[in-house]
Order: structure tokens, then C-alpha cells, then sequence
């Protein structure tokens, strides 16, 4: 184990994200409690702090994609990862600060569309916009077509995601250190469609006919249209460090 805690003369400064405005500003409070200096602030600024705190899916989501390299604190994150719940978020930040703590790693995705690149902690979904449509996706995974069908959308799942969007949509849940992916069709127009289990390391998503517009969602924000035979690809990313100090929850 290793201190999150940088060894300076100068009070540790800790980066506290999220879009929640008043738990932010709670846990900005307990960390200068603790004697530790809160930076209240995107992703972006977090570089240089000891260790983040992540407040919510979103805001992991927002690391990942800054390909963060502090560790992070991840609190009221849901299921999936390791995390605290706000109320305990002061006692693990005194935790961390105090002394080691573990550590995890959750590998992201890579998401590539044309020359576009994002990240994604939980998983990425293909959706027709429009209620009442349906399009055909297609599958691949290490080169070789997994499956086709017709469908409202498709999400494929890291293991942290598979927890949640996934599961919902009739998915397995996976265990967290897997490299695989969970790939789960949204409403098939089948009933007898499956969902699979893939590696990780290469997986394709295509839209090969839509009766409407198709948006891309990484985790739960929305980047953009797809449009029919244009590829989506998924491979390993950006591993995120969370800490896991007294009192997180377990990932399952």
C-alpha cells in the first residue's frame, strides 16, 4: 500500500469533483478539517492534487476522461466500484490522508468513432433517438462478428457497468479484475436474442440499418450520432486508481 498523501512541508491539497453542488461543498469542508487544502474543480484540475474526490458516476466519468493519474475517492458512485457513502466521506478522507490505504484499478474503455476518442468507466450504449424505433446493430470481437439484430439499442458493459444499465437490460454481472466486456441488445425485436460475454481487448460496434437517428452515449453522456456501417470502437483504456479506505463498499 502507498500513501495517497504526497510528503511536503505545504499542507496536501485534495481535488473535489462533481456536479452536486452541496455535497461538494460538504466534502470541500471536511478536507479542510483535516487540514488538507479542498480544490473544488473539473477534471481537469486535479493533476496536481494528492488524491480526488470523485462525487457520483458522472464525475469518475469526467476523470477517466482526462485520463487522470492521482488516485481518486470515489463517494456515493454506485455499485461497481469501491465507495463511500457521503456521510462517511470525512472519516475516509482522514483515513487516506492519515496514513496507507488500498488501492483498486478499474480499466476504462476506449471509445474511437471516426476521430473522436473518449472514455468510459462504466459502459458505452447505442440507442435509436426517436420512441418507437428500431435498428439493426451489429457485433464484433476480436475480429470475428459476433452477432446482428434488431433492437432499440445495444450497450456493452465494462465490469464496473455491468452493475447497472445492463444489468437492467437483462445482462450478467461480471467481476470487477475480468477483462471482458458484457454485451446486452436493449428490447430486441427477438425474443430469443442473447447477450454475450467478450474480451476486451477489441470489440465493434456498427449501426447496419436505422429507421432513425442513433446516438452514442459513454456512460451516461450523451457525445453524439452514429451514423449506418460507421464503426465504434472499444479497447482497453485508462486505468482509474480508487482507493479503498475503512468503510468503502465492496464492488459487488
Amino acid at each position: 500500500m502507498e500513501s495517497a498523501a504526497r510528503d511536503s512541508d505545504e499542507p496536501p491539497t485534495v481535488g473535489v469533483v462533481g456536479s452536486q453542488e452541496d455535497t461538494v461543498e460538504r466534502i470541500s469542508a471536511a478536507v479542510s478539517e483535516a487540514d488538507a487544502v479542498p480544490l473544488a474543480t473539473d477534471a481537469t484540475g486535479v493533476g496536481e492534487a494528492s488524491f480526488a474526490v470523485a462525487v457520483g458516476e458522472r464525475a469518475l466519468g469526467e476523470l477517466a476522461s482526462v485520463a487522470v493519474d492521482v488516485p481518486v475517492l470515489a463517494v456515493d458512485a454506485g455499485p461497481g466500484v469501491r465507495s463511500v457513502a457521503t456521510e462517511d466521506a470525512a472519516a475516509a478522507i482522514e483515513a487516506v490522508l492519515g496514513g496507507d490505504v488500498e488501492r483498486t484499478a478499474r480499466r476504462t474503455f476506449a471509445v474511437d468513432v471516426g476521430a473522436e476518442r473518449y472514455d468510459a468507466v462504466f459502459d458505452v450504449t447505442l440507442v435509436t433517438t426517436e420512441p418507437a424505433r428500431i435498428s439493426e446493430y451489429c457485433v464484433a470481437a476480436g475480429g470475428e462478428q459476433v452477432a446482428q439484430f434488431r433492437a432499440d439499442g445495444v450497450v456493452v458493459a465494462t465490469p464496473a457497468g455491468s452493475h447497472g444499465y445492463a444489468r437492467a437490460a437483462g445482462g450478467p454481472v461480471v467481476a470487477g479484475t475480468a477483462p471482458v466486456a458484457a454485451v446486452v441488445p436493449i428490447a430486441p425485436f427477438a425474443i430469443d436474442t442473447n447477450h454475450w460475454v467478450v474480451s476486451d481487448e477489441d470489440v465493434r460496434l456498427s449501426v447496419e440499418r436505422d429507421e432513425g437517428s442513433v446516438s452514442l452515449l459513454v456512460d451516461d453522456r450523451a457525445v453524439g450520432t452514429v451514423d449506418p456501417a460507421a464503426p465504434v470502437r472499444l479497447s482497453p483504456g485508462h486505468e482509474l486508481v480508487l482507493l479503498c479506505p475503512p468503510g468503502s463498499t465492496p464492488p459487488w
